[in-house]
């Protein structure tokens, strides 16, 4: 099979590459090589919107209409990048005079680890999952981050019984300032959840057709399905394969190329120099699949547009509800400004009087005022932010 443009990849940002070709270049063939069953869909509405009563068919992303061919159900095993072709697993090979590597991550998984646990990121994943939410079944959900976070929540209201094992000391405690961190534990214990703060699983036994979970403290709890939500790794098994540099996903220039000027990557398997925050980012986020993917593909159809955006990302947790930008690590020097403790306000994140990043908790429209606050150079500080948004 023979392609102008090759994406491998099937998800959100191959969707957003190959819509971005179709700017550019109405007639070159392009084709998307994917490991699910499933053609490109929105991810996000696997642990928001599916569970608050939005249609399945509402999250597919209907990537045949740019006329793309799909393969799907098939790996990328072999990259030549000599001769331009990859080969799948089932030995089908594919030639292209452009490649995108949409590779997207894989799930962290536990080590030893019985069978049927489900490490929470694909469609398929929510489908088994919400079978079991059905049946009322008790679920102990392994994470506190996002995922962790949002799958709980979505369990939770469809009036599962929920036990969230962290080995943090607080709900998104790498991300969030300790003392909301804290206050969101407080929060999912209010609405009917086991919250185990500041623990780890030693061993998952089957027990029956459930699971016990052995906790670092002896504490001993069945459940009748897992779900963890570990976060992902860049998949950059074909890049290192092919020889392209790999550091935290595969590594990539302005114009999103790899080493390879015919080989470009986006999404989240790509690392890239941000100027406003003057660091090289991997971001997992939908806004940057899309934003990155599209000019991925624009670029490829030979646009040379180079990629400075600054991605942002959200969250719904219950009636909570928040927008992200820029750098959140709790590590960060962090000022809060509530309107209402916890439960509406902003909070900054900052370094050496920069501002990093900015968490919008339940304070909407205000990402194109956060993005142009991380751009100015400041100096800020607590008594020059107190009140800067909303603005």
């Amino acid at each position: 099979m023979e392609y102008d443009y090759l994406i491998i990849g099937a998800g959100m940002t191959a969707d957003a590459a190959a819509r971005g070709i179709r700017e550019r270049d109405e007639r070159g063939t392009i084709g998307l090589l994917g490991t699910e069953l499933d053609p490109p869909y929105n991810r996000p509405p696997l642990s928001k919107g599916l569970w608050k009563g939005d249609a399945l068919e509402s999250i597919w992303r209907n990537t045949a209409d740019v006329r793309a061919d799909l393969h799907l159900g098939r790996k990328a095993v072999k990259l030549d990048r000599k001769n331009h072709v990859v080969e799948d697993d089932r030995g089908a090979r594919y030639s292209y005079k452009k490649l995108l590597l949409a590779t997207g991550g894989v799930p962290r998984t536990l080590p030893g680890a019985p069978e049927g646990i489900i490490y929470y990121r694909t469609l398929e994943d929510y489908r088994r999952v919400r079978a079991l939410a059905t049946d009322r079944r008790g679920f102990g959900v392994l994470g506190g981050g996002f995922i962790g976070t949002e799958v709980a929540a979505a369990l939770r209201m469809q009036g599962a019984g929920v036990t969230m094992i962290v080995p943090e000391q607080g709900l998104c405690a790498r991300v969030f300032p300790g003392d909301l961190s804290l206050a969101l534990v407080d929060f999912y214990r209010e609405k009917g959840l086991r919250v185990e703060i500041g623990q780890t699983v030693k061993q998952i036994s089957t027990r029956g057709n459930g699971f016990t979970l052995r906790l670092a403290d002896g504490t001993e709890i069945g459940t009748d399905a897992v779900v963890a939500g570990l976060g992902i790794q860049p998949n950059a098994e074909l890049a290192s394969q092919a020889g392209l540099r790999v550091d935290n996903g595969i590594v990539v220039d302005e114009l999103l190329r790899t080493d390879d000027p015919d080989i470009s990557a986006a999404g989240d398997v790509a690392n890239f120099y941000n100027p406003a925050l003057d660091q090289r980012i991997r971001v997992e986020h939908e806004d940057n699949a899309n934003s990155m993917g599209k000019t991925a593909g624009r670029n490829m159809a030979g646009a040379g547009e180079r990629y400075h955006y600054l991605p942002s990302f959200y969250s719904d947790l219950f009636e909570l509800g928040y927008e992200a930008v820029g750098e959140l690590d709790a590590r960060l020097e962090t000022f809060s400004d509530w309107k209402t403790p916890f439960r509406e306000g902003v909070v900054y994140y900052l370094e050496s009087g920069r501002v990093r990043g900015v968490l919008l908790w339940n304070t909407w429209n205000q990402v194109d005022a956060a993005r142009a606050l991380i751009a100015e150079p400041g100096p800020w500080s607590a008594a020059n932010l107190a009140g800067r948004l909303p603005a």
